[in-house]
């Protein structure tokens, strides 16, 4: 039986500014990726995401991120693997700490934006971010896109690591994601998303923008919170495959027996 996990960026609200559906997106997705406050969120607002995760069975992570709130987190950054590695380990353990206060323990980590997406392509700042979860918990769950240099970085740091794709977002035939310069970067249909969704379970594939079809790997399908109408691409990105007969579920408890 295929299993994926469903997963939703989570507290990256701030203040008295509320960006995301949390909410709505929580009795959907079997894991979440909590904002570390640097990027996104705050401390009440990590708060909030992690005891709404923990009433819905979410399973959490931290979400740690370039320190630009006014970016969103989504501008690049040029900062030195020692600094990126300090600044990951920071955000993991204000996530942890605020889970462990709640009783819950953190099952993954997911480097967000401009972040997530340099360390796709840049083996230095994969390993920073690698040798960061190492050294706050080995038993963490490294999300990373799919294909790229950070899952490369987990596996030679001995870390579990996630393959990640994406049901609201398009890509370039190298498997790379679409900039979000471009107007088409985005999937904003539900349908569209879940047949996207499915076909990646299903057929371990694809389509980029070009038409070519490109091969993913898939443990866990993530939704963007900030996507507009993000929790009716989540529910019938769900529907999808539960009528596909994949078993949606967590991924740090898709390998129990």
């Amino acid at each position: 039986m295929k299993r994926i996990d469903l997963n939703a960026d989570a507290g990256e609200s701030f203040g008295a500014f509320t960006i995301g559906a949390d909410a709505e997106l929580m009795p959907l997705v079997t894991s979440v990726s909590v904002a570390c406050g640097l990027h996104a969120g705050d401390p009440s607002v990590i708060r909030r995401a992690v005891r709404l995760a923990k009433v819905h069975g979410v399973a959490v992570g931290a979400h740690p991120g370039f320190p630009d709130l006014t970016g969103f987190g989504r501008r690049e950054m040029r900062l030195s693997p020692d600094e990126v590695e300090d600044l990951v380990l920071y955000q993991i353990a204000a996530v942890a700490g605020i889970a462990a206060a709640e009783g819950l323990r953190l099952q993954h980590v997911k480097p967000h934006g401009a972040l997530f997406n340099m360390a796709a392509r840049d083996p230095a700042l994969a390993t920073a971010i690698a040798e960061a979860v190492a050294a706050f918990d080995p038993t963490l769950i490294l999300f990373g896109l799919a294909g790229s240099a950070l899952l490369g970085a987990g596996k030679a740091r001995g870390l579990r690591v996630a393959s990640e794709v994406f049901a609201d977002r398009a890509y370039e035939p190298d498997g790379s994601l679409r900039a979000r310069t471009h107007p088409d970067a985005v999937v904003r249909d539900p349908e569209a998303a879940a047949a996207r969704a499915v076909r990646i379970v299903e057929r371990g594939s694809v389509e980029a923008v070009d038409g070519t079809e490109v091969p993913l790997a898939a443990d866990t399908i993530c939704i963007h919170s900030d996507t507009p109408g993000a929790a009716r691409i989540a529910a019938a990105v769900r529907r999808a495959l539960e009528r596909a007969g994949i078993t949606v579920t967590a991924v740090g408890r898709a390998a129990r027996p």
